[in-house]
């Protein structure tokens, strides 16, 4: 792993034509995902933000832990925006924004942004971009519960069975 500091000079604006992706350890802001992603091209820009939520299966979450191998994860990001855009070439500019180490209650841990002509595109492409990005980053997370702690498979991991 790397340190802070490293991180954000590796992956921040990881930045291919209008695709902006960001792997860092530090609080997420969805402001800048829409200064990013904002175009006075755009009719509509979607954006989606992942937070740590305070229960799961009934069992009191503390925090969320990420981890991954940075170089790689951010090379799968930028592969996610290649293939939205492939499934939407009329998207302007597309962002991700995934966090790493601890991320407690109530902050965002992941945050996908969209803007394209029309609203429609820019909400299936936002939405294409979690979903993808949940079945093929390589980004680990541990929960950490109230009553001690454990690591969550992420079910719609498929990176592996590829």
């Amino acid at each position: 792993m790397s340190s802070p500091s490293s991180r954000q000079l590796a992956a921040v604006d990881a930045n291919e034509s209008d695709d902006t992706v960001k792997l860092v350890s530090v609080p997420l802001s969805v402001e800048e995902a829409s200064n990013v992603v904002s175009s006075p091209h755009a009719g509509g820009t979607s954006i989606f933000v992942g937070t740590t939520r305070d229960t799961f299966e009934g069992k009191g979450v503390i925090s969320l832990e990420y981890e991954a191998y940075d170089a790689m994860a951010v090379k799968e990001m930028q592969a996610v925006c290649r293939a939205t855009r492939l499934k939407w070439p009329h998207v302007i500019k597309l962002a991700i924004f995934h966090r790493t180490g601890l991320v407690r209650v109530g902050e965002a841990s992941v945050i996908t942004a969209a803007s394209s002509p029309h609203r429609r595109d820019a909400i299936d492409a936002c939405h294409f971009l979690i979903d993808e990005l949940k079945a093929t980053v390589p980004i680990w997370k541990k929960e950490l519960y109230d009553d001690g702690s454990a690591w969550k498979a992420n079910k719609e991991f498929q990176h592996a069975r590829k």
